[in-house]
C-alpha cells in the first residue's frame, strides 16, 4: 500500500516569547529572549533563579473555570495550543471532519509536576485525607491528550508519548505515521510542559545542566557559543494539525508545508550523555532523509536540538557534519532554544512549528547570544540575526535523556 501524503494545516503555540504562533514567530525572527527572573515561586534560596516563563497566559480564554481548577498548567497550555491549531486549520466548528478519523497525540516529558508538588505538600502537612481527588488525573502525562480529545470530540487514536526532551517530536512523528498508514485522516499532535517549579529547577541545577548566569538571564541561553554553561528552563506548548493531503484539498484547507520524513533511534549508551559524535543522532537524521526521499543537498536548514550545554552542542555539530558531509557548506543551522529556553517535552513541537514556518516563509530564525565562536562548533549557526533564504526542505532535531533521538523532515508544499 502506498503511503499517503501528509500536510500541516494548523499551528498553535504558547511559548515564553508569545502566547500564539504569530507573536512567537515574530519574536524568534527578531531574536527576542524569553528569559527573566523566576516569578512562579520565590527562588531566593536556589542556585538558579531565572527561567523562560510563559507570560500573561489566561487559561479562561480556552477552558471554563471548573476545567481550569481541575487541570494542571501543562494541560492548560496544551488545550490552548490545540485550540489555536484547530482554529488555524479551520476545523474549530467540528463540521468538516469525521470524529472517528481525528486523533490526538499530545506529549509531556514530566506531566503535572506543579500539581504533584502541591499535593505532596498537602499530604505531608495536613494528612492523606487532604490529597485532592483530582490529583492523579491532573498529574498523569496522558491527560492533556485525553482532554484535548474531549474538547474536539476526537475519537481516533489518542495517547501521549513520553521520551524526555524528544517527547513531542515523537508525538508529531507518530501522528504522521498514523495518517500515512490510514488509521486517521487528521491528527492533533504536539506537547506541553510546565516545569518552572522548585523541584524541577532544583533537580536540573543539581545535575549541573542549567546555566547559572543569574545576573544576565537574557544572554544565558547561548547554544554553540564557547562560553555556554548550561540550558535555561522553559515552559509552554505547541500543537499542529496534520492532515491527509486529499482530505485537506477537498475542504480547501490552507497548507503550511508538507511533513515528509520521520527518523527515530536510540543511543543505548548513557542516562544523560549523548553517544560519541552523536552517533544516534546521525542515524535519526539519515532515517528521516531516507523516509523523505531527500538527499543532504536537498536540505537547506536544520533546526538543531542544541540546548547550550558544552558536550551536547559539540556532539550535534559532529553528527550534522557526518550526515551532510560536503553539503554542510551550504547548510544553515540554528537553535531557537536560544530564545525560548529548553521547553523539555514541548520543545520538539515548538521547533517543528518554527521549522515549518521557515520552510513556508523562507526565513531562518537566528541563534542569539552567539558571541564567542567555539573552534569545535564550526557550522553556520545563523548567528544573532534572521536571514531570508529559500528553504525547500528542512530538518528538525530533538534528543532526550535516555538516548532518544528524533528527526522530522519538512518540505515546502508544491501541488
Amino acid at each position: 500500500m502506498a503511503k499517503r501524503r501528509v500536510v500541516v494545516t494548523g499551528l498553535g503555540a504558547v511559548t515564553p516569547v508569545g502566547n500564539d504562533v504569530a507573536t512567537t514567530w515574530r519574536a524568534l525572527l527578531d531574536g527576542k529572549s524569553g528569559a527573566g527572573p523566576i516569578s512562579k515561586f520565590d527562588p531566593e534560596r536556589f542556585a538558579v533563579r531565572f527561567a523562560c516563563e510563559v507570560k500573561n497566559f489566561d487559561p479562561l480564554q480556552y477552558m471554563d473555570r471548573k476545567e481550569v481548577k481541575r487541570s494542571d498548567l501543562f494541560t492548560q497550555y496544551a488545550v490552548a495550543a490545540a485550540t489555536q491549531a484547530m482554529h488555524d486549520a479551520g476545523l474549530d466548528n467540528g463540521a468538516q471532519y469525521d470524529p472517528d478519523r481525528l486523533g490526538v497525540i499530545i506529549a509531556s516529558g514530566i506531566g503535572g509536576l506543579k500539581t504533584f508538588e502541591e499535593q505532596h505538600d498537602n499530604f505531608r502537612e495536613r494528612g492523606p485525607d487532604k490529597v485532592s481527588a483530582f490529583f492523579i488525573p491532573m498529574f498523569i502525562s496522558d491527560i492533556a491528550a485525553g482532554i484535548v480529545s474531549m474538547q474536539f470530540n476526537a475519537r481516533g487514536p489518542n495517547y501521549a508519548t513520553v521520551s524526555a526532551c524528544a517527547s513531542s517530536a515523537h508525538a508529531v512523528g507518530e501522528a504522521f505515521r498514523t495518517i500515512q498508514y490510514g488509521d486517521a485522516d487528521l491528527m492533533i499532535a504536539g506537547g506541553a510542559e510546565a516545569t518552572v517549579s522548585p523541584m524541577a529547577i532544583s533537580g536540573f541545577a543539581n545535575m549541573k545542566a542549567l546555566s547559572e548566569r543569574n545576573d544576565e538571564p537574557e544572554t544565558a541561553s547561548r547554544p554553540f557559543d564557547a562560553t555556554r554553561d548550561g540550558f535555561v528552563m522553559g515552559e509552554g506548548s505547541a500543537a499542529v494539525v496534520l492532515e491527509e493531503l486529499e482530505h485537506a484539498r477537498k475542504r480547501g484547507a490552507r497548507i503550511h508545508a508538507e511533513i515528509v520524513g520521520y527518523g527515530a533511534t536510540a543511543d543505548a549508551y548513557h542516562l544523560t550523555a549523548p553517544s560519541p559524535n552523536g552517533e544516534g543522532a546521525q542515524r535519526a537524521m539519515r532515517r528521516a532523509l531516507q523516509d523523505a526521499s531527500l538527499t543532504p543537498e536537498d536540505v537547506r536548514y536544520v533546526n538543531a536540538h542544541r540546548t547550550s550545554t558544552p558536550a551536547n552542542d559539540l556532539n550535534e555539530t559532529r553528527a550534522i557534519k557526518a550526515v551532510f558531509d560536503e553539503a554542510v557548506q551550504g547548510l544553515k543551522v540554528s537553535s531557537t532554544k536560544s530564545c525560548t529556553g529548553h521547553m523539555l517535552g514541548a520543545a520538539g513541537a515548538v521547533e517543528f512549528v518554527a521549522t515549518t514556518l521557515a520552510v513556508r516563509d523562507g526565513r531562518i530564525p537566528p541563534t542569539i547570544n552567539y558571541r564567542t565562536p567555539d573552534p569545535e562548533c564550526d557550522l553556520d549557526y545563523t548567528p544573532n540575526t534572521a536571514i531570508e533564504r529559500d528553504v525547500s526542505a528542512a530538518l528538525s532535531n530533538s534528543f532526550g535523556f535516555g538516548g532518544h533521538n528524533v528527526t522530522l523532515a519538512v518540505k515546502r508544499f508544491d501541488d
